[in-house]
């Protein structure tokens, strides 16, 4: 998607720039009136008649310029609100379709700010900027032309000044560069540092670590705080010494256009006039100046936008995914979340319906497994085969129709637990949620609750218990019925009820005709297991069934004993 194009702008903002321009326009004549009425006055031949005459038409140009006015700026709003709604929505298609290794390379603030306050701020360009800036440009060409017809030396000597707008411009347009720059890698940081905050303000506290976040964040609004203050103070100077310079003009006008009318060069009107024009078109100038900068300042927010499009997308052939059993195989398989630093070395291993348990050190590459099985995440190397076929090309959503996921950290949506379960199966009916809740042995605490099924969760279901986070997670599991079923570290960090209720739960699951792996710390839960995989430093050192690794005598045999001799 080339980053010049794939922004489609609502016909109605073009529609907008052309009513300001002509609003500017229309503006611009009515410098013209204003000329006949101070000459009429100063040449005492104005009368009531012309008075009458040139009121009802400066009547009309206001009344026409109000409607083009009201008529404009509804069009601006109306197509930068649609403009930025399809943005927001590409944006999102767009972070929907990202390799998930992008989320490892780049902090949640960059994705937070592109869809929010960059798509925010290109629309403040797009509803208000751009036609501000074409209005202002026309009435000032027409202003100084004005005063070039009415009086050409002082109108070229105002031409003069307005164009040293170029110049100042260009070391603004640098100073904008450098500093909104760094202040939206900053900012990105900022949002990345208070969401990290507010998703972990529970353990922060428990831990007595609030004051040591607090600094850190702190730090993080300073660093804001410092330089938006740094921005200001380069870039405002320049604003301030291009105003004093604009001005300049009148005080000019004044003497060049005094001289020729004390000399009879030029009437009293037309010295009147090319003063007021003068001090109108010096602040018309300044206007401007500031409108172009703020334009230059937003439109980092655009290239914000256009380097999220540019990221490289997942891509796949169109080729069905029907395979004929869902036995998992991984040949010569490597894989790395940092170059060079390698999480999995050459991996081979079979996996046949049935349980099959992964077992082995914390990082040593167990939960990267599940990873690849659900392409999260592609291999650097090697094949990775489900019922003979390999995933490589094959779109990774026709994969996770096949697969469901039980984590140790369960993430709910804000919304009631009926709803995050059928997420699962959104066709599924209020009996096939109730059926998969009894088997996953949630449907008790469920209906004890005031709202029943009903009840909201709350964010990332705050307002429910570990236990029955995870159990809700199996409900899901349950419902959705695929053939392949991953189960993450799911009994951890539970306490002794809830560990023998999701027990229960992964063991009905256990007894369907499915290809199950479960990662586990406790290995009494897979003792019967009909393959278990152990995995260390990236390899797997041993594999086989519970009896037979014990008979090796290896590192699940010392795992065991260890585990028997803690009780």
């Amino acid at each position: 998607m080339e980053n010049s194009k794939w922004v489609k702008k609502d016909k109605r903002l073009i529609a907008s720039i052309i009513l300001n321009i002509v609003e500017g326009i229309l503006t611009g004549s009515v410098l013209g009136f204003v000329f006949m009425i101070v000459d009429g006055v100063f040449n005492d031949s104005f009368n009531l008649e012309r008075l009458m005459s040139l009121s009802l038409i400066l009547g009309i140009v206001f009344i026409i310029r109000f409607i083009l006015y009201s008529i404009g700026y509804t069009l601006g709003h109306i197509g930068g609100s649609s403009t930025a709604k399809d943005i927001r929505l590409t944006l999102g298609d767009k972070i929907r379709k990202l390799p998930l290794l992008n989320f490892s390379k780049y902090k949640s603030g960059e994705f937070i700010n592109a869809l929010t306050h960059d798509v925010n701020s290109y629309e403040d360009i797009l509803s208000h900027k751009s036609g501000d800036i074409a209005k202002n440009i026309t009435l000032s060409v027409i202003t100084l032309i004005s005063m070039m017809v009415m009086n050409f030396k002082v109108g070229v000597w105002c031409l003069i000044i307005a164009l040293t707008i170029v110049p100042f411009m260009y070391l603004s347009i640098k100073l904008v560069n450098k500093y909104a720059q760094m202040k939206k890698e900053i900012l990105n940081d900022n949002v990345s540092d208070l969401v990290e905050y507010i998703s972990g303000v529970q353990i922060f506290r428990s831990y007595g670590l609030g004051g040591v976040k607090n600094k850190k964040i702190n730090n993080s609004l300073k660093a804001i705080s410092d330089i938006s203050y740094k921005f200001e103070s380069k870039v405002v100077p320049v604003g301030c010494i291009y105003n004093t310079v604009e001005n300049l003009s009148v005080p000019l006008a004044m003497i060049i256009g005094g001289k020729q009318w004390i000399n009879n060069g030029i009437s009293t009107s037309q010295y009147i006039m090319c003063t007021i024009l003068s001090f109108f078109v010096s602040q018309l100038m300044c206007t401007l100046f500031v409108d172009l900068t703020s334009y230059k300042n937003l439109m980092i927010s655009k290239a914000s936008m256009d380097k999220l499009v540019g990221e490289k997308e997942e891509v796949y052939s169109t080729q069905d995914f029907k395979p004929n059993s869902y036995d998992i195989e991984f040949k010569g398989v490597s894989f790395s979340y940092i170059k060079g630093s390698e999480i999995l070395q050459d991996i081979h291993f079979n996996i046949k319906g049935g349980l099959t348990a992964i077992v082995g050190d914390s990082g040593s590459g167990k939960s990267t497994i599940l990873n690849l099985i659900s392409k999260f995440y592609e291999a650097d190397k090697g094949e990775i085969k489900i019922g003979g076929k390999d995933i490589k090309d094959i779109d990774s959503e026709k994969i996770l129709k096949n697969i469901s996921m039980v984590y140790q950290d369960v993430f709910l949506f804000n919304d009631t637990i009926k709803n995050n379960i059928r997420f699962a199966r959104p066709e599924a009916s209020e009996l096939d949620i109730i059926k998969a809740c009894k088997e996953a042995n949630c449907h008790d605490f469920i209906v004890s609750l005031e709202n029943g099924y009903d009840t909201v969760v709350g964010e990332n279901g705050s307002k429910l218990s570990g236990g029955e986070k995870q159990r809700i997670s199996i409900a899901r599991a349950i419902l959705k019925d695929s053939p392949i079923i991953l189960l993450d570290e799911a009994t951890s960090s539970l306490d002794i009820e809830n560990e023998y209720l999701v027990k229960q739960a992964i063991a009905r699951l256990l007894s369907k005709n499915k290809t199950i792996i479960m990662i586990a710390h406790n290995l009494s839960v897979i003792k019967s297991a009909d393959n278990i995989l152990v995995v260390s430093e990236g390899q797997i050192l041993e594999s086989g069934s519970h009896n037979e690794l014990i008979k090796q005598q290896g590192k699940y045999f010392t795992m065991w004993n260890s585990e028997r001799a803690l009780g």
